[in-house]
């Protein structure tokens, strides 16, 4: 019979196990637990919302649990908040922190432009949600942070003087951004004779006119600022590919959306037809952005990326799939070296969400805040240090979930109409559905008898 034999070692050790398992269970103990939620018995019992009224109306839900935790969570700026509540069928009694299988689930109703509003909603609010139950912030949820503040620019509206609009763009520096972006739209010019066709486009003289404004504005800001352009109106390929082509002495960060005929898919942002913007980009040494209108990696970004038809994706989280779809999305980008550049013009909620995405991502260029002109944005919430954007940039929270909660009496100033989280009863009952089985219905055995199975 073989005798086991234990050196001095081994016997050391075992005779430490026992205060080992007393210290172990000790430092348990001590431990500080979230006593908000028993998270295996967490429910969603409600989904609500607000519609904030400002640059663009900001449609804020809120998911409510049976243990007292909710999610906020935000459709895209100027959508509506039904394409949230119509999903709430597919949430109640569920577990928010089944945040994968959710999204999962209701994937199929979502859709480009402001039809992934409402998906994107719901994965901000169940994020949210998880961050308080395990108390960190939403951004460690889907990985760690390269950066501890997001590089912020706003767009500029434009003016038909060059002095005016570069005056605009000057005190956008003076604020502190580091980052900029003017609208350049065709109407700039139309008043110049011979500037512009019949099809509201500039001419070869007209495009000469639209590159004076973007001297006027590289002469206040310098040509070191990184400068991005938007908003040209009605062009076609060829017309974007000699727009982009005048514009290359002046090394934009990029041109934005320019393809806005003869693409497939509603809108200049959502566009589908990823030949055109590969043709463009292939013509030009502009960068070519486009995408915040698009939702999903496979649905919307995939052939954009995998053709290069693009130098810059531009999602908008609110939109694209909000925290853990546009992380997907844009982590494939940068695998296939396409950079990213972040879409934004909601309330603090929707900005809050985002920028706990964006500090997650290994290259990104700046993100966008469409309010920063509106001087009661930032009081519609608490939780954030204020201001929100300060020197051009956004600190990402490390409070638990997004880290923002609503300033509700702030809120109630602003409402565009019906009332504060009130009752949804009226979404109750499925409206969006794939194939559900009801019952009874009449059927047929199989002795082809009718019968009713209930």
């Amino acid at each position: 019979m073989a005798r086991s034999t234990l050196s001095r070692r081994q016997l050391l050790a075992a005779a430490a196990l026992p205060g080992l398992f007393q210290m172990t269970e000790a430092s348990a103990s001590s431990q500080t637990l979230n006593k908000n939620s028993a998270p295996s018995q967490l429910k969603i019992t409600d989904i609500r919302s607000v519609l904030v009224a400002s640059n663009y109306d900001y449609p804020i839900i809120r998911i409510d649990t049976n243990q007292g935790v909710y999610g906020l969570g935000e459709v895209r700026d100027a959508g509506r908040e039904g394409t949230a509540l119509v999903l709430k069928p597919h949430l109640m009694g569920r577990n928010p922190l089944q945040i994968e299988p959710i999204l999962d689930s209701i994937r199929n109703f979502a859709s480009q432009q402001r039809m992934g509003g409402g998906y994107s909603a719901i994965d901000m609010a169940l994020h949210d949600i998880a961050g308080k139950v395990y108390r960190v912030p939403a951004w460690r949820l889907i990985g760690s942070k390269y950066r501890d503040s997001i590089r912020v620019y706003c767009d500029t509206d434009q003016s038909k003087d060059p002095k005016i609009f570069a005056d605009r763009l000057r005190k956008r520096k003076a604020q502190g951004f580091t980052f900029f972006k003017m609208d350049l739209g065709t109407s700039l010019v139309v008043d110049r004779p011979g500037a512009v066709t019949s099809y509201n486009t500039a001419t070869t003289k007209g495009l000469q006119y639209l590159c004076e404004y973007i001297q006027a504005i590289r002469d206040q800001i310098g040509w070191e600022a990184p400068l991005a352009t938007d908003h040209f109106g009605p062009l076609s390929l060829n017309d974007s590919i000699r727009y982009a082509r005048a514009f290359e002495p002046y090394n934009l960060a990029w041109a934005e959306d320019m393809i806005q005929v003869g693409h497939l898919g509603a809108g200049g942002d959502a566009p589908k037809n990823w030949r055109a913007y590969r043709d463009l980009s292939d013509a030009t040494t502009t960068p070519i952005a486009t995408g915040e209108s698009l939702f999903g990696l496979e649905e919307g970004f995939k052939a954009l990326i995998d053709n290069r038809a693009v130098d810059i994706i531009h999602p908008d989280p609110l939109t694209s799939g909000a925290i853990r779809e546009t992380k997907r999305i844009c982590d494939y980008a940068s695998m296939n070296g396409v950079q990213t550049a972040i879409h934004f013009a909601g309330s603090p909620v929707g900005c809050l969400a985002s920028v706990h995405m964006a500090a997650t991502l290994k290259d990104m260029l700046a993100m966008e805040n469409h309010a920063v002109d509106i001087p009661w944005w930032g009081d519609l919430v608490t939780g954030p240090a204020k201001p929100i954007v300060e020197h051009g940039f956004i600190q990402v929270p490390d409070a638990p979930g997004l880290g923002v909660e609503l300033n509700e009496a702030v809120v109630k100033q602003h409402i565009r109409k019906g009332g504060y989280f009130e009752p949804t009863p009226q979404y109750d009952d499925y409206i969006l559905d794939r194939f559900r089985l009801g019952g009874p219905y009449p059927h047929l055995d199989e002795n082809g008898q009718p019968v009713v199975k209930q």
